[in-house]
């Protein structure tokens, strides 16, 4: 279990639980069990009390926790028949996205994600979930089979941002995330999206120009990074917590700003604790929004994709 820098008391405490246990199984005669309980209790009630109000900098660590499943493990837990498809049919594959057919409780569908990898072997190959614009050309491709076929589209969104290298930019980063977004709003089948971790600027809109707009509890959704942020408005990238709670990315203030349209909780601790649970609790949100959408035509759907954004300019927060 990786700890982060908030939860080094429960860390410990949870350290010192393991090795009675790690001791009583050496010795058979030490009876720890009873101690160990008391300090699992300690340890519950820390827990509870770190993620009973979490501020922005906080809710932006545990949304970047590597020990959260990814679109790798939604699509596996969620979906049935998964076939990948590759490609942008013009330069290359870009591997910081997946997507392809699949199958939600027999309904046939697109999935699209972005996918940051869980060791350094596999972060390296999907570069950390920070897409191309052949990632983003592979999902306009996805999105206009979904709408040729009349399949429902599920995006799953985890990213930092588009990739900002110099390779990316020639190859025209700007144009195809704005030809992302631009295919969101014209498709007429439903289009849910899921910001499962980091939704960071222009990598994450061009997912989730969406009918529904779904979060994690833990998650956050953004213009920028923290960093970014703070060294942009302060010249100073240490002032990230004054920027995360400056930017209003919890899903909490987004969902007051109208921003998104349903927020998922986490078990108790985070979805790094519960994974399982995490994705199960996501599908089943999914699955309502989709069945909500499925009632409306293709104009409808597309007109109430449109509205949905014009209608974010006028909310503000009470």
């Amino acid at each position: 279990m990786t700890y982060l820098d908030f939860e080094k008391p429960l860390a410990d405490i949870e350290g010192k639980a393991e090795e009675l246990r790690a001791l009583g199984k050496r010795d058979d005669g030490v009876d720890v069990e009873k101690e160990a309980a008391a300090l699992d209790k300690k340890a519950g009630a820390l827990l509870k009390e770190l993620y009973e109000d979490l501020d922005p900098w906080r809710k932006t660590q545990v949304a970047r926790h590597p020990g959260r499943p990814h679109c790798s493990d939604y699509i596996a837990q969620l979906f049935t028949e998964y076939t990948p498809l590759a490609g942008d049919r013009a330069f290359g594959d870009d591997y910081a996205v997946m997507g392809g057919l699949v199958r939600l409780n027999d309904q046939p569908c697109i999935v699209i994600g972005q996918e940051k990898g869980n060791d350094t072997k596999s972060r390296l190959h999907h570069n950390f979930g920070m897409a191309r614009p052949e990632g983003y050309r592979k999902a306009i491709r996805l999105m206009e089979l979904a709408n040729r076929f009349e399949l429902p589209v599920i995006t799953l969104v985890d990213t930092s941002g588009a990739y900002p290298g110099k390779g990316a930019e020639e190859r025209g980063q700007s144009e195809a995330i704005a030809r992302c977004t631009q295919k969101c709003l014209e498709i007429g089948v439903p289009l849910v999206s899921v910001i499962i971790g980091e939704g960071g600027s222009g990598g994450a809109v061009a997912f989730a120009t969406a009918n529904r707009i779904i979060m994690l509890e833990h998650s956050i959704y953004s213009v920028i990074s923290p960093e970014g942020c703070a060294s942009i408005l302060w010249k100073d990238a240490e002032k990230m917590r004054e920027a995360a709670q400056a930017l209003r990315l919890t899903a909490q203030d987004l969902k007051k700003l109208g921003v998104i349209d349903s927020i998922v909780p986490e078990p108790l601790g985070g979805a790094q604790r519960d994974p399982r649970a995490a994705i199960e609790a996501a599908g089943n949100e999914i699955l309502k929004m989709l069945k909500d959408l499925g009632q409306k035509s293709a104009k409808e759907l597309v007109s109430d994709r449109r509205q949905k954004f014009i209608d974010m300019g006028k909310t503000s927060l009470a």
